[in-house]
């Protein structure tokens, strides 16, 4: 990093906050928060719908794919729209059609229509609507929070997010018990609409570009498959991205059916198992929030998924319902360390006018892994135990990870963790660099 670029860089972290700003971002993260519980609801509500009634590796693999292989399709759109449009009304539009697929299979369901393939239709929905939402959603963050605060405002996202994990599914729990699916479906509607309503009322202009020029679209996409591939720094952690996801499949979407299958059907071993998970995440955004800043991003980063890898196959030798929800506590610990520094490094590190597109391949990435790996360890669930699926899992994730560590830009990832403060601050990662 030149000197000018130096100065620059300390100046955007310098300069003044824009006022209004903290209201502006409680505002947003109050609506992102109403409308995500009603998101949750209907995530746990399906998958224990499908797990509980089929006990069927399959259907929950083919739940996973509906779910995300639309988002990895759409999210190549979805990051160029929201690099050329408003990003506020990419998220209402998003989220209007989520609530309208959602009221309709609602609908379907209270005439007698239950068959998996409109679950998984309306899955589908969803998931094409995440990939618009997400990148958006991304993109948006630093537009309304200064530099400096990124990593904090992140970090209380993540801790919001695990305290939701935490409320929903008990309150899940409660609701399935008492009501239909199609009656909760009907929740997630209503808080759609309040977290749309909630985000209106914030004044977000489009981003201007540097160049002062517009591209065409397909010009858009080209540059920045061309600016990912070129920036070695992020190049490789969305490498790292997609490697973590493809086996952290195995934990995020296998445990409930190894309780199942291990610790017994009742709905309330189901529910332990998230609130375990949710707690852990909650705990742990808070400490990013917290002391996240004392820490290089790239140290956050490696630790948590050495550890990660550790405790995925912790959770396969857990020899009883005790043990395993300990694991998972700490599973979800490391979510934020993992997480949230990946996300604010992009935001600090990438031009605000490439964040919907760097967010798209992101949303891409981790919607095309996860449902790879559940193709992959779904069906393997069938032949073997899920306890041998996931010490696989995690001993892969570690061997893939030690192999990432080997390549020139694994190497200068190393190097960006040694530094005791913010890599960022002496030009670790800032520039794009020529392909290693």
């Amino acid at each position: 990093m030149t000197d000018a670029q130096s100065t620059e860089s300390e100046t955007e972290l310098e300069a003044p906050e824009p006022a209004g700003w903290r209201r502006n971002v409680t505002v947003f993260l109050a609506g992102q928060t109403v409308s995500m519980f009603g998101s949750m609801l209907v995530q746990y509500a399906v998958l224990w719908y499908l797990t509980l009634t089929t006990k069927d590796g399959v259907v929950v693999a083919l739940a996973t794919i509906f779910g995300f292989a639309p988002q990895a399709l759409v999210s190549i759109f979805g990051g160029v729209w929201a690099d050329r449009h408003n990003r506020k009304f990419l998220i209402v539009a998003a989220d209007s059609a989520i609530a309208a697929s959602t009221l309709a299979l609602a609908l379907l369901m209270a005439a007698g229509n239950n068959q998996h393939w409109l679950i998984f239709a309306v899955l589908a929905v969803r998931s094409a609507g995440a990939g618009i939402q997400g990148p958006a959603v991304s993109a948006l963050v630093p537009q309304l929070v200064p530099a400096k605060h990124l990593l904090r405002i992140n970090g209380i996202a993540a801790s919001l997010q695990g305290a939701l994990m935490l409320i929903a599914p008990a309150v899940a729990a409660l609701l399935y018990v008492a009501m239909q699916l199609e009656h909760i479906l009907m929740i997630d509607v209503v808080t759609a609409i309040i977290g749309i309503g909630m985000l209106l009322t914030i004044p977000v202009g489009k981003v201007v570009r540097a160049s002062g020029e517009q591209a065409g679209y397909f010009e858009d996409l080209k540059e920045g498959v061309k600016y990912i591939w070129t920036h070695a720094f992020v190049r490789w952690l969305l490498l790292l991205f997609a490697v973590v996801m493809f086996f952290a499949s195995a934990p995020a979407f296998l445990t409930p059916l190894m309780v199942v299958r291990s610790f017994g059907e009742e709905v309330w071993k189901l529910t332990a198992l998230e609130i375990a998970f949710a707690i852990g995440m909650t705990l742990g955004g808070v400490a990013v929030a917290t002391w996240g800043s004392r820490f290089s991003r790239m140290g956050l980063i490696l630790f948590s998924l050495a550890s990660m890898g550790v405790l995925t196959i912790g959770l396969g030798l857990s020899p009883n319902l005790v043990v395993f929800l300990a694991v998972m506590f700490f599973v979800g610990l490391l979510i934020p360390g993992f997480s949230t520094p990946s996300m604010t490094v992009i935001q600090e590190v990438v031009e605000p006018e490439r964040h919907g597109r760097v967010f798209g391949f992101w949303g891409i990435v981790g919607a095309v892994a996860m449902p790879l790996g559940m193709a992959v360890f779904g069906p393997l669930a069938q032949v073997t135990t899920v306890e041998n699926v996931l010490i696989l899992a995690g001993v892969l994730m570690l061997v893939a990870m030690a192999v990432s560590l080997l390549v020139p830009a694994g190497r200068r990832a190393v190097r960006a963790a040694r530094v005791s403060t913010d890599p960022l601050a002496h030009g670790a990662v800032k520039e794009p660099e020529p392909v290693a």
